[in-house]
């Protein structure tokens, strides 16, 4: 299974990040940069909240519910080709990011912002995009491989974050739970005040995304 950075460099990620660096008035660069940043944070997130039952249950419900089946990835030329991102694209992806990050999300947005260079409400808008096509992605993974329970929803994530790479899944739990208390809030902050335990956000995603 294909990794979310790797899905990031194919078609669908180059189109993602060229419509939304039009939108946003960003360099390519550095929306790529922001993705890759964004993606992650986001799908470990969900990882963890996948690994309780109700979690579980609730994004399943949420992938198999018609709205994130996928179908917005056969969109995006629509979605990201006119004057501005789609608001309804926007509204879902802040709904996304409220219930994931339980309404932290600012946060997770300036991790984006310090990794990329990018200002807090480009991070925040690129946070919003990517939800949906975080969501979409799973969505046509979850539909093609019949993925029905905790089991292979963990299995789905873990493959997607991952990308079958022990030492890229590695630095990715390290950024998350820096000081394996299982919270992921805590560490994004920590870091962002060069509290982290580890040599700090800048060196985890340096290390991550600088390949």
């Amino acid at each position: 299974m294909a990794g979310i950075l790797d899905l990031l460099s194919g078609p669908m990620g180059k189109m993602l990040i060229n419509g939304a660096s039009k939108q946003f008035g960003l360099g390519e660069g550095s929306t790529q940069k922001a993705m890759s940043a964004a993606m992650p944070l986001i799908l470990g997130a969900m990882k963890n909240n996948a690994s309780t039952p109700d979690g579980a249950s609730g994004l399943l419900g949420a992938l198999t519910g018609g709205k994130h089946d996928g179908g917005i990835m056969d969109k995006l030329g629509s979605i990201l080709g006119g004057d501005s991102v789609d608001d309804d694209v926007l509204q879902d992806g802040e709904g996304i990011l409220g219930h994931v990050f339980g309404g932290k999300q600012e946060h997770v947005a300036q991790a984006v912002s310090k990794s990329s260079g990018i200002d807090l409400g480009s991070a925040m808008n690129i946070l919003k995009v990517a939800g949906p096509f975080l969501m979409g992605a799973l969505g046509k993974q979850a539909r093609s491989q019949g993925v029905a329970d905790q089991g292979g929803l963990g299995d789905l994530l873990g493959g997607m974050l991952g990308g079958g790479d022990k030492e890229q899944q590695s630095l990715v739990n390290r950024l998350l739970d820096a000081d394996g208390d299982g919270s992921i809030i805590d560490d994004v902050a920590g870091m962002l005040l060069g509290g982290g335990k580890k040599g700090g956000l800048g060196s985890l995603l340096g290390g991550l995304f600088g390949k």
